[in-house]
């Protein structure tokens, strides 16, 4: 150590690793020779990761001190990168507890150093007068800068980078309406920031000197309302000029309403992320490149970081998106495979076909399922449900995929989460929509007695309460025209596949 600097090979703890960001930070601290371990509540998540052999997995809850004292053991640094975001009106509440857990196991263990990624807030505006969602995130700075930790809060405002969520609301607003009637806030100064920035920002904060105890404000070299970015997404995207209105009358949950029609983000999501755009938040100061030099070209600008994302998203290569770090089923949820099904009733689709295919080129197909792939069935149908769940609240189709041919334990695909994958042989999807129960689709690729190629399809409910019955045998008449249509016509695009190379991936009907 020189200099009162740590030394390279440090030892970190990266909370939040299947998340947006946090899955992007492990192979940045890798690339600079950190050892990584990650603290994931569902470990499975972090296996389908390029990089998961790199790093020790220690499974636990930031909100439970035990699993948090035994994942601080031994390390030097401790990156604080998950929060309550969207997951019910006490929020504020968990994030508080959880973040007195983590400064306190911190402490005991001796960790040298907390890096937290919070949100920039505004100078001029009393705390109590934030949108919840900012002023819970100040919050958790401050706890974690009294832990007796030194510890570094990096504030951002937006987030520009492929898959992010601030990133999918500002691309659909800006591509599906050349003509937008806006709220008052796409007035508001923002400065925003480059996903790579960020990044190159919380690697950085590693290293610095032990009596560094402070927040530092950080952002792009631009400084511009929501309206400009609109405009200039457009320009860089090669869309016509976009027509743009504002008036005063749409609310934070109008707006997240509004938004959850349009976009992928669920209001959930887009009442927070708007919410937060009521104020000006610009940085106040650029202290952090002290410690943490700009590169010679300078910060990534506005124009560079969205030609950037857009390429990625192009090129199918968005590596973490703001849907993976959604929760998942609670641990106390059962799952299909729990033996006589101690959870109570559990109603069963089964569907079964012999396939004119290898087993290869039926996975490809059932691993390429979704998005803009389809569900292979009465699309008007599922198009439908999807709506359906948006109008109450729910995350509908829009969320797509991340990858349009690969799949991993932890990714969102439409209104599904992977729960398991067993490459060539088994997807498991858990229902995300509202449902009154729980819900998980099973699609397995076998080979029988006689070595032909097998398609076997699941779909399981568990109702809750009477509601939930009701359900189940309300929509069953439909089932044979949505899961027998399924079933059959993944057959029929593995048989038209070539031997080698993607299986045809759309829908027949």
């Amino acid at each position: 150590m020189n200099g009162g600097r740590a030394g390279p090979g440090l030892r970190c703890l990266v909370t939040g690793a299947t998340g947006y960001i946090g899955g992007r930070l492990v192979p940045e601290l890798l690339a600079a020779g950190h050892q990584v371990r990650c603290l994931a509540r569902s470990p499975q998540k972090v296996s389908g990761h390029p990089w998961a052999a790199e790093v020790e997995v220690a499974a636990g809850d930031v909100t439970r001190a035990r699993s948090v004292a035994d994942a601080l053991r031994g390390m030097d640094v401790a990156y604080y990168l998950v929060h309550a975001l969207g997951t019910g009106r006490d929020f504020e509440e968990t994030d508080r507890a959880a973040a007195r857990i983590f400064g306190e196991q911190a402490q005991a263990a001796g960790v040298r150093r907390i890096v937290y990624l919070g949100g920039l807030t505004p100078a001029d505006v009393p705390e109590r007068e934030l949108s919840p969602h900012l002023r819970s995130r100040a919050e958790v700075g401050r706890i974690l800068l009294d832990s007796g930790v030194p510890t570094t809060v990096l504030r951002a405002a937006v987030i520009i980078g492929s898959g992010s969520a601030s990133f999918e609301m500002l691309r659909y607003l800006t591509e599906r309406l050349p003509v937008m009637v806006t709220p008052r806030w796409v007035r508001t100064r923002i400065q925003p920031i480059a996903v790579r920035d960020v990044l190159r920002f919380l690697v950085g904060s590693a290293t610095m000197p032990y009596d560094v105890n402070r927040a530092f404000d950080i952002g792009g070299p631009d400084v511009l309302t929501y309206r400009d970015m609109m405009v200039k997404y457009a320009a860089v995207a090669g869309l016509p000029r976009r027509g743009i209105v504002s008036i005063p009358v749409l609310t934070p949950r109008l707006s997240s309403l509004w938004i959850g029609l349009v976009t992928p983000v669920p209001p959930s999501i887009a009442r927070p992320l708007t919410e937060s755009l009521r104020h000006e938040v610009v940085c106040r100061d650029r202290d952090i490149e002290r410690y943490v030099p700009a590169p010679a070209s300078g910060p990534i600008g506005f124009d560079e970081a969205v030609r950037l994302a857009l390429q990625r998203v192009r090129d199918a290569q968005v590596t973490t998106r703001w849907s993976s770090a959604s929760p998942p089923g609670a641990p106390s949820d059962p799952l299909p495979t729990d033996p006589d099904w101690a959870g109570g009733s559990l109603y069963t689709d089964r569907r079964e076909l012999v396939v004119d295919a290898s087993r290869e080129a039926l996975w490809r197909v059932v691993e390429g399922i979704g998005g803009e792939n389809g569900w292979y069935s009465l699309p008007l149908a599922w198009a439908a449900r999807g709506w359906l769940d948006r109008l109450v609240g729910g995350v509908g189709l829009r969320r797509g995929r991340r990858d349009a041919q690969r799949l991993r334990v932890g990714d969102s695909l439409d209104f599904w989460r992977v729960e398991e994958i067993e490459p060539g042989h088994l997807l498991r999807l858990r229902a995300e929509m509202r449902l009154p129960g729980l819900a998980w689709l099973e699609l397995y690729v076998e080979q029988d007695e006689n070595g032909r190629t097998r398609y076997r399809q699941r779909a399981l409910f568990h109702p809750h309460g009477l509601l939930g019955h009701a359900y189940w045998w309300g929509v069953s008449p439909f089932h044979a025209l949505v899961f027998g249509g399924m079933a059959r016509n993944i057959a029929r695009a593995a048989a038209r596949a070539p031997r080698t190379g993607p299986a045809e991936p759309r829908p027949t009907q």
